[in-house]
């Protein structure tokens, strides 16, 4: 095998392109869009950073370990834990092991019951040492289910596992496996959420810059509109857009394909009828307040205990001070589906629930900088998801998948997946 093409220059697609270059394969990646990324990117406006959505890096994640240079990505971290938020009622609660800045205001918030406190501690130890592998086997159960299993209350569900693990799974109701919830608590019991300093879209960038350098081509502009198989002794893509007359394309002859786009796209190119395709959707919008009017939930989260409004808002500014311009600070609030509210309704609605959180101030220096709309942002995780999602080797020939649906939906998984398809790539020669 000399010559591998990879389909899409996301996270997946990316880490694929860099171990077979590093193997040696002459790869080459088609990219749709002007920029890498796929879900995963930043936007920067008038001195902000604009992350596509809502996004953090869980350091403790493996593949961001292994496929990533941490340092060089300069991360700023979120302090562990949130600000539990409801009309005139703001309570902090934080891990005491990894924050005992918190100690004395999460001992004494009463969101949680001193039992609820207890069992925090207590799932600590239930996931300290069960890996993926292990957790995502055998019988699954709703987050709701195995909360209630394990005896918390229900205001603390409601107040702050829903909000909190809705923010992560974009599933308020805490219908999604709790595989996904055991592999990311012990993530966040591990190590941070964090963000790099230049927006989450230095992470595709640095993959794609790791990938040029082992070798790479990367092809952005280029769509690409079927993968076909000749017999069993390699496969084509015959690629669209503004790249083809440029570079003489056509018909790119290989010997693999590495299929790394989205779902939707990648079951059209692959006839792969087990790749899910049902979404979970989020609204994110920013906002933007003078320095003097900071929230005092400092590097903290902002959950919503309520369910109107947003689910939760992002200090972001205040975590990354790279993503605002001197003299402003920058909020995300993010909503959970696809409400039909429109932009501005959304952003008179944060206000409103800004100064339910706070009466005691004004926003009327709150000024809404940009919506994201993100109808497919995650598959749908449902217990037992995982039993479906379809092997790296799935489609016919020498064609192979990557991406986080062919795991679960995370930066680990999609990263993790790009290995996968490589390997499975060169284990077939």
């Amino acid at each position: 095998m000399t010559r591998v093409i990879v389909v899409g220059g996301g996270l997946a697609g990316l880490t694929a392109a860099r171990h077979l270059a590093r193997a040696g394969i002459d790869v080459q990646v088609f990219e749709r869009r002007s920029s890498v990324g796929g879900r995963v990117r930043s936007r920067h406006e008038d001195g902000f950073v604009l992350d596509r959505g809502f996004q953090v890096l869980f350091t403790a994640y493996p593949a961001a370990k292994r496929e990533l240079d941490l340092d060089a990505l300069d991360l700023r971290e979120f302090t562990p834990g949130a600000t539990i938020a409801r009309p005139g009622h703001r309570s902090v609660l934080a891990d005491p092991l990894r924050d005992p800045g918190s100690f004395t205001d999460t001992l004494f918030n009463r969101d949680p019951t001193l039992f609820d406190k207890l069992r925090v501690l207590s799932l600590r130890r239930e996931f300290a040492d069960r890996d993926e592998a292990d957790l995502f086997v055998g019988e699954d159960r709703s987050i709701r289910a195995f909360l209630a299993d394990r005896g918390f209350s229900e205001p603390f569900v409601e107040r702050f596992f829903a909000p909190f693990y809705g923010g992560i799974t974009l599933d308020r109701s805490l219908s999604t496996s709790a595989a996904v919830f055991g592999y990311t608590f012990r993530m966040l019991a591990e190590g941070s959420i964090a963000v790099p300093a230049d927006g989450m879209g230095a992470i595709p960038a640095q993959l794609a810059d790791a990938a040029r350098d082992a070798g790479a081509e990367l092809e952005l502009d280029t769509s690409v509109e079927a993968v076909e198989t000749n017999g069993s002794t390699g496969g084509s893509v015959t690629p669209s857009g503004t790249a083809i007359v440029e570079t003489g394309g056509g018909t790119h002859e290989a010997d693999a394909v590495v299929v790394a786009t989205d779902p939707e796209s990648a079951r059209d190119l692959t006839d792969v009828a087990s790749i899910p395709t049902d979404a979970r959707g989020c609204v994110t919008q920013y906002f933007s307040l003078p320095t003097h009017d900071t929230l005092d939930t400092g590097r903290k989260l902002l959950l919503n205990a309520e369910e109107d409004g947003p689910n939760h808002v992002a200090p972001l500014s205040a975590v990354a001070p790279e993503y605002a311009p001197e003299g402003r600070e920058l909020l995300s609030a993010t909503f959970l589906g696809n409400p039909d509210e429109s932009d501005d309704e959304l952003a008179a609605g944060v206000e409103r629930t800004l100064a339910t959180w706070y009466p005691e101030r004004r926003f009327d220096d709150l000024t809404h900088l940009h919506t994201d709309r993100i109808l497919f942002a995650q598959i749908a995780q449902l217990p037992e998801f995982y039993r479906d999602t379809p092997a790296v080797d799935a489609p016919a020939g020498p064609v192979y998948l990557a991406g986080d649906h062919t795991r679960w939906s995370s930066i680990h998984a999609a990263m993790d997946s790009g290995r996968a398809a490589a390997r499975a790539t060169l284990d077939s020669e």
